[in-house]
């Protein structure tokens, strides 16, 4: 069926039709006097244990007078620490709480005063993961899912006037078959999922007869925009509303748009219509507005009010409800990207979690407000709200400041637990539904969300990473319940396309033919794509697009994951020097840099990408992770966890996507240098930009390609050295500095770390990392550990630093030192990491003189696993320092290399 046909379909079968429409514009109707419908906000004064308790919170029995007081929102938990001293820290090792299990909470709160409105609900933003919830005694019933809105009524239990109980009990629990929460998503994942009432929790009361408040946690009113025309746009609105007296009433239905000047400017009026007893009915219509001011994403989000407004006969109002609504339409073409009303609209920007430390999920609006401010600063106009439904804050912020929204329900990795129909994994299948109707139905007005996203890595197959937990050896099929998903996604709302995000389709190292076609299913895809990072080398991101492009031509391709893990207390350099450990201790903040230098370049010279996101825009808390300088804390954000430190490749976009005159020094944090020589990199969208070293001018840069601009080899003098860039635009000039030291006897001697993007702690000379080189490949004698998997690292005999000698650089290569006129002395220190003598001879030549002929270290040191050192004397004259290391037999190695003036 065409989506128009679909369209047409939809509206069709609804239940009530409006007639006598009336279109109209003017001022909007005032409010009434007395409020339809009232929120009494239930945040304070919430009492709190982690525990199993044994028997039902019933009223004469909770005693609660040595639990501990908090304020909702709240979570127990407190995870992912900092192991670097660069700014204080909130957590630390000693006071995370990753406790998973039951947590109690009991209110006393006085009950509305008795007069109308007379029915009353308890509305729950998310309770995680699973919440049962009593009052005043009474069970009032369970939500089972850790991120979607959920209500009670609770008119017949509720003391008016009076002191009223109110007792939830949330669940974390691990899910795990037999656990109480084995039927709730998600079971699998890199993020920590933290329990607790930690979004608002309301008493929401209305009249016997209100917009329904029990559609899935919706707000009962819907709309699209289902036509846009040059002189007009058509609006359709479906409107729930419910009965819950006990005799049939009449009533009539006004909507209405309303613009930002309070004007009406469509209207429709349904006459009078008999609604029965413990009824709700739908009713549908269409808004004509006429030359509508379009929501245009970052350019104009522009806003209107859509109002939902039920009335008796006699005119008496029953019911209001106001939301913000913009007009607007979104395309997807495989070739040419997004359209927003028309328009060619490149998407860029980040994934996002909810998390932050010291705070968990517990965040307060001023918190995301924040966040987005952060993400807006560098330029961000879409984020992937991942791996879960977010919460109405980062939706209405989105809405009004233009950003486009990737919403998704938690589907990520795992389904099930091994078996095929067991009660447990039906169950899973139906929560995972359910979830995805709560999604749709509550942020179906936004603007904003441009696309539904019903699973994440799904397509492992026979390749599932041993962290995710399923060890059956059973190859999983998620088809069947993929495609379920897809058609409750297009029936619920036909006027937004299915997504999901894959890992594994055409990857060369992961990729078979167990590997489901997951991207198959959906309206549109994204893939999580991580080469030079878990896999492969970055030059082969661009390639990778064009094979999955050519794959599925008719099919927008769009890039949910990229990016790199980044400790911004571990500095490097040079980036190329040595491989990265994605699982380990070395993810400097260099890498990270450069992984994200080369991905947008190729992703922005690609159209038919309809948009992009970085994972992630913040780190954020899992429980799999001990990389870098955190623990238990993804660190791909570009921004730190606690917020405090935009990373250096946070400029870098900034530079490239804000429009906002921006000049950064790169490589800050790397305060005191282990060369004099370095290159400078600075990130800078200025038509000119000129560096300053110690009040002496190096020019302007030669180019910035992609705001990429570099300074070779410039030379620092012993001491404190102020460097300072500035940007030339129209009109103004903007700076940055920094201030790089360099020990005295570093001035003219070189410490290299070979085979490494970090180096080696040394007691006694200051090291840096691999530099300086020409050819060759980064090699280590130790094996790296993986998730599960420790370490191998062999014992090196005769090392008088067992880290110095483990990394070495392999093959035919050349180091240039950049070192002043004069006499030197030079060590080099071996190490053979695996063959016997005679099996690797090589030549070392300095300067054109060799100094090594034939050199094998297995001969010289005895054995492979053995240190060994040579030195010699070199003299410079006219030009650098030049080590060639030229293979005879095998390859050529050096594990570091020591040159200080004689």
């Amino acid at each position: 069926m065409s989506r128009t046909s679909l369209i047409g379909f939809v509206l069709g079968t609804l239940v009530l039709s409006l007639s006598a429409c009336v279109q109209v514009s003017g001022p909007a109707s005032q409010e009434v006097s007395q409020p339809v419908r009232t929120v009494q906000t239930l945040s304070d004064g919430w009492k709190f244990q982690f525990a199993n308790l044994n028997n039902p919170p019933l009223e004469d029995n909770l005693d609660t007078h040595d639990w501990e007081t908090v304020s909702v929102p709240h979570t127990w938990n407190r995870v992912g620490y900092y192991t670097n001293d660069l700014v204080p820290h909130i957590n630390t090792a000693d006071n995370v709480d990753k406790r998973m299990g039951q947590g109690w909470y009991s209110l006393e709160f006085t009950g509305p005063d008795g007069t109308e409105p007379v029915r009353h609900w308890l509305e729950f933003d998310a309770v995680s993961r699973t919440a049962e919830v009593w009052l005043n005694g009474h069970r009032l019933g369970e939500h089972r899912g850790p991120f979607t809105r959920f209500r009670f009524d609770v008119t017949d239990y509720i003391k008016l006037g009076e002191t009223n109980r109110l007792v939830v009990m949330a669940d974390n629990s691990k899910p795990e078959p037999g656990s109480p929460t084995a039927d709730v998503l998600p079971i699998a994942g890199d993020f920590f999922v933290h329990g607790g009432i930690y979004r608002p929790v309301r008493l929401v009361s209305t009249n016997d007869v209100h917009i329904a408040l029990n559609d899935h946690g919706g707000p009962g009113v819907y709309a699209s925009t289902t036509e846009l025309r040059e002189e007009a746009a058509d609006v359709s609105v479906r409107t729930l509303v419910s009965n819950d007296e006990n005799e049939a009433r009449p009533i009539s239905l006004r909507v209405s748009l309303i613009d930002a000047d309070g004007n009406t400017v469509a209207t429709q009026l349904l006459d009078p219509s008999l609604l029965d007893a413990h009824q709700t009915a739908e009713f549908a219509t269409v808004l004509t507005v006429p030359t509508p001011r379009l929501w245009q994403g970052t350019a104009d989000p522009y806003l209107y009010t859509l109002r939902a407004e039920v009335t008796d006969p006699a005119g008496r109002q029953l019911d209001l409800l106001d939301q913000p609504f913009g007009i607007r339409q979104i395309t997807i073409d495989p070739e040419m990207g997004l359209f927003l009303n028309g328009k060619q609209t490149p998407l860029h920007g980040v994934a996002y979690h909810q998390d932050r430390e010291g705070k968990g999920w517990a965040v307060s609006l001023e918190d995301v407000a924040g966040d987005l401010d952060i993400m807006k600063e560098m330029g961000t106009n879409t984020i992937r709200l991942a791996h879960y439904p977010h919460g109405q804050p980062i939706h209405n912020l989105a809405d009004k400041n233009g950003i486009i929204l990737w919403d998704e329900i938690p589907l990520v990795s795992l389904w099930d637990f091994g078996a095929d129909e067991t009660e447990t994994n039906l169950a899973l299948k139906a929560n995972a539904k359910l979830q995805l109707q709560e999604l749709i139905h509550q942020n179906f007005n936004h603007p904003s969300v441009a696309v539904w996203g019903i699973a994440n890595e799904v397509d492992f197959g026979s390749l599932l990473p041993a962290f995710i937990g399923d060890k059956s050896g059973r190859i999983p099929d998620p088809m069947p319940l993929l495609r379920d998903l897809a058609e409750i996604a297009a029936e619920e709302d036909p006027f937004r396309d299915s997504v999901l995000a894959n890992c594994c389709d055409a990857v060369e190292t992961m990729s078979d033919d167990k590997t489901p076609p997951v991207a198959n299913v959906t309206d549109a895809y994204g893939v999580n794509r991580y080469y030079g990072w878990y896999y492969g080398d970055a030059s082969q991101f661009g390639s990778q697009l064009d094979t999955l492009h050519a794959m599925r031509p008719d099919k927008p391709l769009s890039i949910s994951e990229y990016g790199a893990g980044g400790a911004i207390s571990l500095q490097t350099d040079d980036p190329t020097g040595g491989p990265p450990d994605s699982r380990g201790h070395n993810q400097p903040e260099g890498y990270f840099n450069l992984i994200h230098e080369k991905a947008w370049a190729d992703i922005s010279a690609r159209p038919y990408i309809w948009a992009s996101w970085v994972w992630n825009g913040f780190d954020f808390a899992t429980t799999i992770r001990k990389e870098g300088d955190a623990r238990d804390i993804n660190t791909k954000g570009l921004v730190t966890y606690d917020r405090q430190v935009k990373k250096d490749a946070y400029y870098f976009y900034k530079a490239n996507w804000s429009g906002t005159p921006t000049v950064y020094l790169v490589g800050r944090r790397y305060g005191d240098r282990a060369y004099a020589v370095t290159d400078v990199k600075v990130y800078s969208n200025a038509p000119e930009t000129k560096l300053i070293v110690n009040g002496v001018s190096m020019g302007p840069a030669d180019s910035c390609i992609q705001s990429v601009c570099i300074w070779p080899q410039v030379r620092l003098a012993a001491g404190d050295n102020t460097l300072v860039a500035k940007g030339h635009f129209k009109d103004e000039e903007v700076s940055d500095e920094v201030t790089w030291s360099l020990a005295a006897n570093l001035e003219t001697s070189y410490n290299i770390d070979a085979g490494t993007l970090l180096a080696a702690h040394d007691d006694e000379k200051t090291f840096g990392s691999d530099t300086f080189f020409d050819g060759g490949t980064a090699e280590s004698a130790d094996e790296a550990g993986t998730w599960g998997k420790p370490a191998v690292t062999p014992d090196i005999t005769g090392a008088r630093n067992r880290l110095l000698d483990a990394t070495y650089r392999s093959g035919d290569f050349t180091y240039e030192l950049p070192l002043p006129q004069g006499k030197y002395k030079v060590t080099l220190i071996f190490m053979e990491p695996d063959l016997a003598p005679d099996e690797r001879t090589f030549d070392v030549i300095s300067n054109g003189q060799p100094v090594l002929r034939n050199f094998d270290i297995a001969s010289a040191a005895g054995g492979p696993l053995r240190e060994v050192q040579r030195t010699f004397s070199a003299s410079v004259e006219d030009g650098p320092l030049s080590l060639q290391f030229q293979p005879v037999t095998g390859d050529a190695i050096v594990s570091a290399i020591m040159v200080s003036p004689e």
